[in-house]
């Protein structure tokens, strides 16, 4: 999530969100893995492979079984208690921007 949207929904659930609120900050759900690498891989100009699932574990090391996960993420529910929606620019958007190259 940008920034703005983060910052923006931590001031709404100072204000608004009942005590003892979970809130969730997710701007955008089901961004796959892969088209984050890429991404990354253009930003700085570094070439993406896929991994074989079962060669996952041993290319990353333990933060594979991280990446092997299906861990879908929504915040339906910060939205309808804050009344907050990201506006901001999505991820893969912010990485092609640069927002996140050393550039």
């Amino acid at each position: 999530m940008h920034r703005a949207d983060a910052a923006r929904m931590v001031a709404l659930g100072l204000q608004k969100a009942p005590a003892g609120a979970r809130l969730h900050a997710v701007a955008e759900e089901g961004v796959p893995t892969r088209e984050i690498a890429h991404a990354i891989g253009r930003a700085f100009d570094l070439p993406v492979a896929s991994i074989a699932s079962d060669d996952v574990a041993e290319h990353f090391g333990w933060i594979g079984s991280v990446f092997a996960m299906d861990l879908p993420a929504t915040s339906i529910a910060t939205r309808e208690t804050l009344g907050w929606t990201p506006t901001g620019p999505g991820l893969i958007e912010d990485l092609d921007a640069g927002a996140y190259s050393a550039s």
